[in-house]
């Protein structure tokens, strides 16, 4: 269920892991960085690298803007927190450019996209900028976690169905559903695991006794 938050109000540290986990699980719950998410999940190895850059410069801004958010004033807040984002989303493109060639030359460009991912500047911008640091870091971290999980799974489900492997590790024979390696399959796939994830939601909050919560309108799948 998406967590509201009253102004003042010092939200838990696991109450904020498990809002960006499940409750707003940013690719299965709101919808967002769809298209960055179809592009590199052709692998988990490649899903695991653009997750913890978008995790790290998650982390990075909200810690950055909770710092700093009573010097910046509202009317120049987006122009701002780009900027901040695109400071660390350049200093994480260096370091993966010198630390881990091979897997900088096949996702270095959606590295550098991280600038414009929605997931990113929608925190800064409902969260960290209006909370102190610790908890803008919890929230930042939980909402990067959910992120990195579910690129994680999508680029399970998409090298085992199709290219027969897991994490570079030959399963099957040949390629048993290469649809699932092109980029229509990555679609397909995150709208199977977008379905599995909210009817497992549902079926949560009816155990528990509390009513679902309708999946949050995203503003786009772009960014």
């Amino acid at each position: 269920m998406p967590m509201v938050l009253l102004e003042g109000q010092k939200p838990g540290a696991w109450q904020l892991l498990k809002n960006g986990i499940f409750s707003e699980n940013p690719v299965f719950r709101l919808a967002l960085s769809l298209c960055p998410a179809v592009a590199v999940t052709t692998t988990v190895a490649n899903g695991w690298i653009l997750g913890v850059a978008v995790l790290l410069v998650q982390v990075l801004s909200s810690g950055t803007v909770a710092l700093t958010r009573q010097w910046i004033l509202p009317q120049v807040r987006i122009p701002v927190y780009t900027i901040i984002i695109a400071v660390w989303v350049s200093a994480i493109d260096m370091t993966l450019a010198a630390f881990a060639p091979a897997l900088y030359a096949q996702v270095g460009l959606y590295v550098k996209l991280i600038v414009a991912f929605a997931i990113i500047i929608s925190r800064l911008e409902v969260f960290a900028s209006r909370y102190p640091l610790v908890p803008s870091l919890w929230d930042a971290t939980g909402m990067g976690l959910g992120f990195l999980l579910a690129l994680l799974t999508i680029g399970a489900m998409r090298e085992v169905l199709g290219n027969g492997s897991l994490a570079g590790i030959r399963l099957l024979p040949g390629k048993p559903l290469l649809f699932f390696a092109l980029p229509a399959g990555g679609f397909f796939s995150i709208a199977l695991l977008m379905a599995l994830f909210n009817k497992l939601e549902r079926m949560a909050a009816t155990r528990h006794g509390r009513p679902a919560a309708p999946r949050a309108a995203a503003g786009g799948s772009h960014g």
